[in-house]
């Protein structure tokens, strides 16, 4: 890992790190992961559920309309001729 930007420390840590059995390096990134207060899977998938939710309800509703599938595709293709 040559990083001419990465501090001596962080390069000593990121080799002793490199160094641990697949197991711990595994729970360290899980642990620098959480850190990071980024969502977690059951949060992810709660929103994906609201989404779906929110747009069941837009198509019951009428508020959208909808397209088949093959028209999408074809659309994009034409777009970016592929």
């Amino acid at each position: 890992m040559e990083d001419i930007n990465m501090p001596v420390v962080a390069k000593k840590i990121v080799d002793e790190v490199l160094s641990l059995p697949t197991d711990a390096r595994v729970s360290l990134v899980e642990q620098l992961l959480t850190s990071l207060n980024l969502p977690t899977q059951p949060e992810v998938d709660r929103l994906w559920a609201k989404e779906a939710e929110r747009r069941i309800a837009q198509i019951e509703k009428g508020k959208v309309r909808l397209l088949p599938g093959d028209k999408v595709f074809s659309d994009i293709r034409k777009k970016y001729q592929r």
